[in-house]
């Protein structure tokens, strides 16, 4: 291949869910749905934490609430491109607005895996060491915690990314995903990507592996270090949520990433798991299960209607 000839493709062509424009139309109504129960269960998350003080103390829900913006952010990286995209035969997407997605897609995903780490580390402290939690995970602790998420997000998506603008691109510029992403798109480079897939499946493969082992350690040695029955299910109680999340995002990102890309064959129905369905779950799983943040939320809705009455009267 001639140098000159290197990134001829300006834009890709995003693969749809189908041709039939009546499908479609169907998808968009169900996507924007998911989308809108995102939007709604994440925010009051992060609202009913930051307006109730005990909550907001706690490094547990800190987390969480943190968790929840990363879930919007996750979310935001691919809906709205793929709603616009259920409206336009075309489906076309631009090189630079491809590769800002990609690396959009690893950075909060990958701040996200760190970040339930760190949410597995606060539930072994606090059940383990229920004298010392305050002390450990301080909130200096915790901000530090979560900082170092967001930066080794960064640092891994700015690694994929660099290996992916690095690949000459020169047709055919179908992507055989809804949207971009590292799998799909080195695909149709004109260049040997062998030793990138192995450098990608290495870090993307193995962030996403040893976090899941870490976390299912942790959790292992929680109930392990708990003697009792009672004790013992009282702590799989307070972690099952964990565990839910856990499993329903790490899974599908483990069969993505965890093999090499040649081999790869797209399973629209994974992606969609973890892209769109996971972070509109999480506030379900999490509020449901938890009775604080049920109660946070019932006395902030009170409040809110009573500020309701006293401007109306």
């Amino acid at each position: 291949m001639d140098a000159n000839q290197t990134s001829v493709v300006r834009e890709f062509v995003l693969a749809g869910f189908s041709e039939r424009p009546a499908v479609e139309a169907g998808l968009f109504v169900l996507f924007l749905l998911f989308y809108v129960s995102t939007w709604v269960g994440n925010v009051l998350i992060m609202v009913t934490v930051a307006s109730d003080s005990r909550l907001n103390a706690s490094p547990m829900y800190f987390l969480l609430g943190n968790l929840s913006f990363l879930d919007l952010c996750y979310s935001t990286v691919t809906t709205p491109k793929l709603l616009a995209d259920f409206l336009d035969n075309a489906k076309l997407i631009s090189y630079d607005q491809c590769i800002v997605q990609l690396f959009f897609l690893h950075f909060v995903g990958a701040a996200e895996m760190f970040l339930l780490t760190v949410m597995a580390y606060d539930r072994y402290v606090a059940i383990c060491r229920p004298l010392h939690y305050t002390t450990i995970m301080s909130r200096r602790l915790c901000c530090a915690l979560i900082a170092a998420s967001w930066t080794g997000g960064f640092v891994h998506s700015t690694v994929q990314t660099i290996l992916t603008i690095r690949l000459p691109f020169c047709g055919p510029n179908q992507v055989d995903n809804f949207f971009c992403d590292v799998p799909p798109v080195i695909k149709l480079a004109c260049a040997d990507t062998f030793v990138i897939e192995l450098l990608m499946v290495s870090n993307s493969g193995l962030i996403s592996t040893c976090s899941f082992v870490v976390l299912v350690s942790s959790y292992t040695t929680i109930l392990l270090k708990i003697r009792s029955k009672e004790g013992r299910r009282k702590a799989l109680s307070t972690c099952a949520s964990h565990l839910m999340v856990v499993t329903l995002f790490f899974g599908p990102c483990i069969f993505i990433y965890a093999r090499p890309f040649s081999s790869f064959s797209v399973d629209k129905v994974v992606s969609v798991l973890y892209n769109v369905i996971t972070p509109m779950l999480n506030p379900l799983i999490y509020t449901l299960r938890n009775k604080e943040v049920r109660s946070a939320m019932s006395k902030l809705w009170n409040r809110s209607r009573l500020t309701r009455k006293k401007e109306e009267t």
